[in-house]
């Protein structure tokens, strides 16, 4: 198998052509979470992922799994739990607790890549206002679903998503829509394909198609004052 690039510093990252087929998407490995790394890594259609003891590991996978917010499909059960009006909806308040969910909840499959230094790293970006998170929450305040991710210009880069309730994960990405359809955001980008999301209207695009995308909608300024989302579910329908 063909080695790939190992990063020190801030070396730049290679041509994304040149990631591997197998495993798809495999780009470069190394160089560390940065604000400045993360941040054009995700200007290019770059995510980190991997699990320890590896280094870090850089993935551009293609084709690549997006959401469009127009083609959200909203089943006939899952309108049913929007109608309930039980669960509570919040963003950026527990960016950290959501993390570590995701966290959780992949620990529970074997593994994670959902570390320390990743807590901190999008703790950072949280911060400085690019990572951001939507919380789902039952009648007592316990979190029982959400996901996080970074926005850019008017693109969503979706990280993860946890669920200890029946549809809360998907109560969270229809919160999503609702705020970044207010924002004027284009596309959401859900990196791997799966079924969980496919049933949700997210489809697969070549990466030329989603690298123009990016191009097209990086650095197109939005309104910052969309993070916002109204108190329980049955108001997004």
């Amino acid at each position: 198998m063909r080695r790939v690039p190992l990063l020190h510093g801030m070396d730049a990252f290679p041509p994304t052509d040149e990631a591997l087929q197998s495993p798809n998407g495999l780009l470069a490995a190394g160089g560390d979470l940065s604000t400045e790394r993360l941040l054009t890594a995700y200007r290019h259609g770059i995510f980190p992922w991997y699990e320890a003891p590896q280094p870090v590991l850089w993935w551009t996978p293609d084709p690549r799994a997006v959401l469009f917010p127009e083609d959200l499909h909203i089943s006939r059960s899952l309108r049913k739990t929007l109608r309930a009006n039980a669960l509570h909806l919040s963003v950026d308040r527990q960016f950290t607790e959501v993390m570590r969910a995701c966290a959780d909840l992949r620990q529970d499959g074997g593994g994670t890549w959902i570390d320390e230094d990743m807590l901190a790293a999008y703790g950072r970006l949280h911060t400085m206002g690019y990572a951001h998170s939507v919380e789902v929450s039952d009648d007592k305040g316990a979190l029982v679903g959400g996901l996080y991710g970074v926005a850019l210009g008017r693109v969503f880069f979706g990280e993860s998503m946890f669920s200890r309730r029946t549809d809360a994960s998907k109560v969270a990405l229809v919160a999503l829509v609702d705020i970044v359809q207010r924002g004027g955001i284009q596309m959401i980008d859900c990196q791997v394909e799966n079924g969980h999301l496919n049933s949700l209207g997210a489809q697969t695009i070549n990466r030329l198609d989603f690298e123009q995308r990016l191009a097209q909608n990086i650095d197109v300024a939005i309104d910052c004052d969309i993070w916002h989302l109204p108190a329980t579910c049955g108001d997004l329908l």
